[in-house]
């Protein structure tokens, strides 16, 4: 019965407008270059915005080249902008944590066996 019935307005609660893409796009493309900096070329960076059911989702993740991938999301409130210090925060937490699941991966690898 209310299957078609549109409970809110042509505008979705939370989306953005294109400037408010293209800024959130800008600050996610600066923190994947930052993250590559701090890593190795063989490790892979990728960032990506979505229109989830709470409003837009961006997230920046790092595919190391062995090991799970890692990634952070930040999920816009009414301010859209994430500041310098943030972004530097996020982008060696990501280059930190892919480091550790290479390491992880490479311990699981290199254990020693009993003679």
């Amino acid at each position: 019965m209310y299957g078609n019935t549109p409970f809110r307005d042509d505008q979705a609660a939370g989306e953005l407008t294109p400037q408010e893409r293209r800024a959130l796009r800008d600050e996610l493309s600066s923190v994947a270059a930052r993250t590559r900096e701090l890593l190795p070329a063989e490790f892979v960076v990728g960032s990506e915005i979505v229109l989830g059911v709470d409003g837009p989702r961006a997230t920046v993740a790092v595919q190391p080249p062995v090991g799970a991938v890692v990634s952070a999301d930040y999920t816009p409130g009414e301010q859209l902008e994430v500041d310098a210090e943030e972004r530097e925060d996020i982008a060696t937490g990501l280059a930190a944590s892919a480091a550790l699941q290479v390491k992880g991966a490479m311990s699981d690898h290199d254990s020693p066996t009993a003679k």
